[in-house]
C-alpha cells in the first residue's frame, strides 16, 4: 500500500526554525501564517552550545509553547546539528523561513540551496509583515537592557520574563 492507498491522511508538515532569544512578534507572525498553510508546523529551537543566550534553551521552548499554543498545529522542539537532519528525521520536507530584507534573502538562499542540495528540503520565504520588517531577538534585547519600550515587539509574557531577567543582570 502507498501513502496515497493509506487511510491515513498525508499532512503536510513544516518547520520554522530560530534560537527565538526571545521570540518576537515578528517570529510569532510567520509561524501563525505558516500554520495557516500546513497541517502541523514544528518551531525548532536551535542548540548553539558556543552562544551563551539570554534565555535557557527551556525557558524559549516554554515561550514558544505558551506563545503558540492557539494556534493548535503548532509543536515546539529543540535541536543541534544540522536542520535538515532534525527535517529527516521527522519526515518535514519544508522549511519556512521569513524575510526582512534583501539582506536577509542573500543569506537565506545559500542556506536554502544547501539544505536542498544536502537532503531535498525545499525553503519557502515569507515576507515578514511591514511592521516587523526592522524586528530582532539582538535589537529588542539591546533596546530593552537600555530601558526602552519593547511592550509592542514581543509578547505580554515574554516582556514580563524579558524585564525580569534583565533586572537580574
Amino acid at each position: 500500500m502507498t501513502a496515497l492507498e493509506s487511510e491515513e491522511p498525508l499532512l503536510r508538515r513544516a518547520v520554522c526554525p530560530g534560537s527565538f532569544d526571545p521570540v518576537t512578534n515578528g517570529h510569532l507572525d510567520i509561524i501563525a501564517r505558516a500554520s495557516k498553510l500546513y497541517d502541523v508546523v514544528h518551531v525548532a529551537v536551535m542548540i548553539n552550545k558556543s552562544k551563551q543566550g539570554l534565555f535557557s534553551v527551556e525557558e524559549r521552548l516554554d515561550l514558544l509553547r505558551e506563545t503558540t499554543a492557539e494556534y493548535g498545529n503548532v509543536e515546539v522542539e529543540s535541536f543541534h546539528g544540522l536542520l535538515v537532519d532534525f527535517c529527516k528525521q521527522r519526515d518535514i520536507p519544508a522549511i519556512v523561513k521569513g524575510l526582512r530584507a534583501v539582506s536577509d534573502f542573500d543569506y537565506e538562499l545559500q542556506m536554502a540551496q544547501m539544505n536542498n542540495g544536502l537532503s531535498g528540503v525545499e525553503t519557502l520565504f515569507v515576507p515578514t509583515n511591514p511592521t516587523y520588517s526592522f524586528l530582532s531577538s539582538s535589537l529588542v534585547k539591546e533596546v530593552a537592557a537600555w530601558g526602552g519600550d519593547v511592550t509592542h515587539l514581543v509578547p505580554p509574557l515574554v516582556l514580563r520574563r524579558l524585564t525580569q531577567r534583565l533586572a537580574e543582570r
